[in-house]
């Protein structure tokens, strides 16, 4: 066997807790080699020994971000982790990708939670070494759920997760995703949060009164313009996208919804960009929206 020169390599349960299952994972300081992760796990014995793309993705047990997980997993050979605030039903999405044959770990992460995100961060450094795509879907609509709630409130709790958790999770993550080779970032947006359709009144959700909503969202697409400044000198590809109108949780699976891999159609192609592909961009399946 010929040495590896600087070669790290480490040994855990996996899934954690696991009594059967271990992942070897081999890193490199500073990058000279790429990593390579084996699981062995008795008695399917191991998966083949391979390179892969380390992948988050937020709000991943339901809806838009479980269809991305299991899109990126199955068909991009990416290792998904899968990030939720219920730590059991984030697991038990993992589980179910690694029983099909793909790759898959889960985080519990709680986006108005400082020290969850803390948490996950080292997490991920700690089993991962780098992170080479983050998909920031998780979120919030609140807008009309409660009657009770004050405009100060619905405010309030709507751009602290939808905003500012997503802006605390994506500085935490920086230095490990300057460590990746090809950093891809995709923002979960919303047509509804581009000021130009604002401006546009015969659009069928002109008159939806969704105040908090469409300002976070707004927000957000401003976040990605100044990610993609911030990781611009390390060749980072981030992009904002609309899913478009989708039957989801937080949709209240209206009926005239498309579904949740339809939806998951441009995050995917946003997550898998190669080195030619756009940067600063704001868009759905069907093409370019105006900011």
């Amino acid at each position: 066997m010929v040495p590896v020169p600087r070669t790290r390599l480490s040994i855990k349960r996996y899934p954690e807790g696991s009594t059967t299952g271990f992942i070897l994972t081999t890193t490199t300081p500073h990058h000279c080699l790429p990593s390579f992760v084996t699981i062995f796990n008795h008695p399917q014995h191991l998966h083949q020994l391979r390179m892969s793309t380390i992948t988050l993705v937020t709000g991943a047990n339901q809806g838009i971000g479980l269809s991305t997980a299991i899109i990126l997993a199955k068909q991009h050979n990416h290792h998904v982790i899968i990030a939720s605030r219920n730590a059991d039903a984030g697991e038990k999405v993992a589980a179910s990708i690694r029983n099909d044959g793909a790759s898959a770990s889960s985080l519990q992460l709680d986006l108005t939670s400082d020290g969850s995100i803390e948490a996950a961060a080292k997490t991920i450094e700690q089993n991962h070494g780098r992170l080479d795509v983050l998909i920031n879907n998780a979120g919030v609509l609140l807008d009309g759920k409660n009657p009770n709630q004050s405009t100060r409130d619905l405010f309030t709790e709507t751009i602290n997760t939808n905003v500012i958790g997503t802006a605390v999770l994506t500085d935490a993550l920086l230095p490990l995703l300057r460590k990746s080779s090809q950093p891809r970032v995709v923002f979960l947006s919303s047509r509804m949060g581009s000021l130009h359709q604002a401006t546009v009144t015969d659009t069928p959700f002109y008159a939806v009164d969704y105040k908090a909503y469409d300002a976070s969202k707004a927000a957000v697409n401003m976040l990605a313009l100044n990610y993609a400044r911030i990781l611009d000198d390390v060749g980072a590809k981030v992009n904002a996208v609309c899913p478009q109108l989708v039957k989801t949780n937080l949709t209240g699976y209206v009926e005239y919804g498309i579904t949740t891999d339809q939806g998951a159609e441009r995050v995917v192609e946003l997550a898998t960009l190669d080195q030619d592909g756009p940067t600063r961009t704001f868009s759905d399946r069907d093409g370019s929206i105006a900011w």
